[in-house]
């Protein structure tokens, strides 16, 4: 592999449609790492909640745990699925999505997950300042006037905990891929370990016989239970459909397709399902401890009174944030931004500069107004569901799992993924057709039922249009 990355790099060393970040990798990382990388991802507050926040269905314990294991078996066939390009060709999301997209349409792709995953670059960043800002105040009450004032929706102690957590992150994240590679191998043990510690804590203060997995008071019909455990299958899937698809970005550096799989299976059913069942029983001890329900847990540590459960609660949110920030949003937006100008925007200026929109943006601003985030990014994931079915018909049918990689470069009529000027017309529009069904389906009325599956319905929709306008060729590959 090393001879052929040599090769490439030579070859491709004048186009402007690569830099050394774009280039096929070196595969070093074993089961664990992939194991690892999705310990990041779940392991953050975001999973907390959600898996509490799945009780509001008014499922009861089992059901709920029925709908986190299918919908993770389906995101782990995703994953699979998604990732197996990138691991075989050695090479990130956005430059395998050229051979779909065509090289310059690829940035379609890029650009719809790198600017989902700048806004929550920032959303995150700012819930790890709050918690960062709350376990300040614990041990320096006397902060507190700084904590009152406004400066553009911040207050002041706010802005120095955000800027703290910030530049933080970006001095990790700036370093080699190798760095960041050796923080998400602790960094999700470690948010095991502490979160144990807080359900111990928990279970010992409120005692086991105040622990239930059922955190609700609904009454449902046996067809609203299964109606309901579909709904919560399909919020699973849509929760992990970001980090899921830009998965290749780390599935390049996996040494073969069984460590790929290996790891996905003990970070996805097994990981999540654990984690899931921890924070259960945490959030249902929190009423008998603190006398309300608490499904945040930075509402959380504000009840606490022990220093160091505080402490370490506090360093959890903080841990668990800056790995999701990892895996989910910072190494993503790297990549796809990078993609829009390689001779330009390295991986490292590509993520400054999402770093950088991250702050322009305010993003506090945005997790406080639920509307804003509903119709900007929410509408925007809606084209997440259709790249998949896209991706996945070219790769798999279309191609039949053999890439030209030298042609992912090419920027000249001649290159295999030029298409029409740079761009696959046939792509873009199945993607463009599948988001407007998507946008359509999520902003439909509450009462129709149906908003919930928009990610699966503009992912078949985009799937069908594109088998449709490929049909002779993919007649002629399979004959």
């Amino acid at each position: 592999m090393t001879t052929d990355i040599e090769e490439l790099k030579r070859r491709c060393a004048n186009s402007y449609l690569s830099n050394d970040d774009l280039l096929p990798t070196k595969q070093t990382w074993n089961w664990y790492n992939i194991f690892a990388f999705w310990m990041s991802d779940v392991h953050s507050a975001g999973g907390y909640v959600f898996a509490g926040t799945l009780f509001s269905l008014g499922l009861n314990g089992w059901q709920v745990f029925v709908s986190l294991i299918v919908g993770i078996l389906i995101v782990q066939v995703l994953a699979n699925t998604i990732g197996r390009p990138s691991q075989r060709y050695a090479v990130p999301f956005p430059v395998i999505s050229r051979m779909a997209f065509g090289v310059i349409g690829s940035n379609l792709a890029a650009l719809s997950r790198g600017i989902i995953a700048i806004v929550w670059y920032g959303i995150q960043t700012y819930l790890a300042s709050t918690a960062l800002l709350v376990t300040v105040l614990y041990f320096y009450p006397d902060l507190a006037s700084y904590s009152t004032d406004s400066i553009l929706g911040l207050s002041t102690l706010g802005w120095w905990c955000f800027i703290a957590m910030w530049f933080f992150q970006t001095l990790l994240f700036l370093m080699k891929m190798t760095v960041i590679k050796r923080f998400i191998d602790w960094a999700g043990p470690a948010v095991y370990v502490v979160m144990l510690v807080l359900m111990i804590y928990i279970i010992y203060k409120a005692g086991w016989s105040n622990i239930s997995f059922t955190l609700h008071d609904k009454e449902l019909t046996p067809g609203q239970s299964f109606w309901n455990i579909i709904v919560g299958i399909s919020l699973i899937v849509s929760y992990f459909a970001g980090p899921t698809l830009n998965f290749g970005d780390f599935s390049q550096y996996c040494k073969s397709v069984d460590h790929m799989k290996r790891g996905n299976f003990w970070g996805l059913p097994i990981n999540f399902v654990f984690f899931s069942s921890i924070a259960v029983i945490t959030i249902s001890g929190t009423p008998a401890v603190f006398g309300k329900l608490l499904i945040d847990p930075i509402h959380v540590m504000g009840y606490l009174d022990t220093p160091l459960v505080v402490l370490l609660m506090g360093l959890t949110l903080l841990i668990a944030t800056i790995g999701v920030n990892i895996v989910a949003n910072f190494v993503s937006a790297a990549f796809d931004i990078s993609n829009v100008f390689p001779k330009v925007i390295t991986w490292r200026r590509g993520g400054l500069i999402a770093a950088v929109v991250s702050v322009l943006i305010l993003p506090w601003n945005l997790f406080n107004s639920p509307e804003t985030i509903h119709y900007t990014i929410d509408v925007l994931a809606g084209l997440l569901g259709p790249l998949y079915g896209v991706i996945i018909v070219d790769y798999y049918l279309i191609k039949k799992q053999k890439i030209d990689v030298p042609s992912l470069y090419d920027p000249t009529p001649n290159g295999a993924y030029w298409y029409t000027k740079g761009v696959n017309v046939k792509a873009v529009a199945s993607v463009l057709f599948g988001g407007f069904i998507s946008a359509v389906v999520f902003l439909s009325p509450a009462e129709w039922g149906v908003s919930n599956f928009s990610f699966f319905i503009g992912m078949i929709f985009a799937t069908l249009a594109y088998i449709t306008l490929n049909r002779a060729v993919i007649q002629e590959k399979a004959a």
